[in-house]
C-alpha cells in the first residue's frame, strides 16, 4: 500500500525543516514500515516544493548512487535521482561555507548541459549525444538530512537524492570526438591524489547514466529541458569535507574543476 497523503506531507515537511535548521532526522526506514521507493519520491516532491515556493527554480537533475564505490559506501544497490535547484549552485572559486550544511561530502563527476529537450522513455545514448550542448567537470557536495548518513535507498530518495550544492568547472567542451567512457579522472584533496577513475565506472559511461535518468523521469512524466544541467553520477568515492579543505578534479580531454570550503 502507498503512504497516505498526510504522511507524505509530514515527512516531506520534516526533511525540509532539517534542511533549513541543519538538524538531521532519524532514518525514515527505521520509522515507516513498508516505505517504498515510490513513497520516497512523493516525499521528495513535497520537500522540493517547499524550496520552489520560496522562490528557487529547477536548474537540472542529478543521478545518484551510480558507481560501485558509492554503492559500497552507502550499501545502496540502485541509482536514484534528485532535482537541482538554483539555490544549490556555486561558482568555481567561491568558498562554500561548511556551516550551511550538515555532513557534507564531495564527489567528482561530469555535468551535461542540454541544448534540446529530452523526453523519455526510449532515449538512447545517441539521443543524449545529440541533445548535449557541452560537458564539464564538476563537484557535487552531497549532504544528508538523515542522521549520520544511516541511509537506505528510500531515505536518500526522499531526501532529494542527498543533494547539497554543486560547482561547475569553468571549462566546457563539446562531446564531439570525446569518449567519456575512457576519459580518466584524477581527484585531489588538499594537493594529494585521493581517487582515480574512468568514465566507465558510471554505468559504463556517463552518457548511459544520463540516458537512464531521462528514461526513468520520462516514465514519470518529467522531461529534460533545454538549458538544464544534468549531473551524471560520481566517479569518486564520497569524501568528507571540513572548513579549509580544497579539492580539484581533472578529466582527460575535458579540463578541471576546483572547490574550496570555508
Amino acid at each position: 500500500m502507498t503512504m497516505a497523503p498526510a504522511d507524505i506531507q509530514k515527512y516531506g515537511d520534516e526533511l525540509y525543516a532539517a534542511l533549513v535548521t541543519r538538524r538531521a532526522i532519524a532514518p525514515l526506514t527505521d520509522r515507516i514500515d513498508g516505505i517504498t521507493i515510490e513513497d520516497a519520491y512523493r516525499i521528495q516532491e513535497r520537500m522540493v516544493k517547499h524550496r520552489l515556493d520560496k522562490g528557487e527554480t529547477v536548474i537540472g537533475k542529478k543521478v545518484g548512487v551510480t558507481s560501485k564505490a558509492v554503492m559500497d559506501m552507502l550499501d545502496v544497490r540502485q541509482p536514484d535521482f534528485g532535482m537541482l535547484l538554483s539555490g544549490m549552485a556555486y561558482s568555481e572559486g567561491e568558498a562554500i561555507p561548511t556551516d550551511t550544511l550538515i555532513a557534507p561530502r564531495a564527489e567528482a563527476e561530469v555535468a551535461f548541459v542540454l541544448k534540446h529537450d529530452l523526453n523519455g522513455p526510449g532515449v538512447t545514448a545517441a539521443d543524449v549525444l545529440r541533445a548535449t550542448e557541452c560537458v564539464m567537470p564538476c563537484f557535487e557536495i552531497v549532504d544528508s538530512r538523515i542522521k549520520d548518513w544511516k541511509i537506505k535507498i528510500q531515505d536518500t530518495v526522499a531526501d532529494n537524492a542527498s543533494c547539497g550544492v554543486l560547482v561547475l568547472g569553468g571549462c566546457a567542451r563539446s562531446l564531439r570526438g570525446l569518449d567519456l567512457s575512457v576519459a580518466g579522472m584524477v581527484v585531489e584533496k588538499n594537493g594529494e591524489i585521493v581517487s582515480t577513475a574512468a568514465g566507465a565506472a558510471v554505468q559504463g559511461s556517463p552518457v548511459n547514466s544520463v540516458a537512464w535518468l531521462a528514461n526513468t523521469l520520462g516514465r514519470l512524466g518529467i522531461p529534460f529541458k533545454a538549458g538544464e544541467v544534468i549531473l551524471s553520477g560520481s566517479q569518486s568515492p564520497l569524501m568528507p569535507v571540513q572548513a579549509g579543505d580544497h579539492f580539484r578534479c581533472s578529466v582527460g580531454g575535458l579540463g578541471s574543476c576546483g572547490v574550496r570550503f570555508a
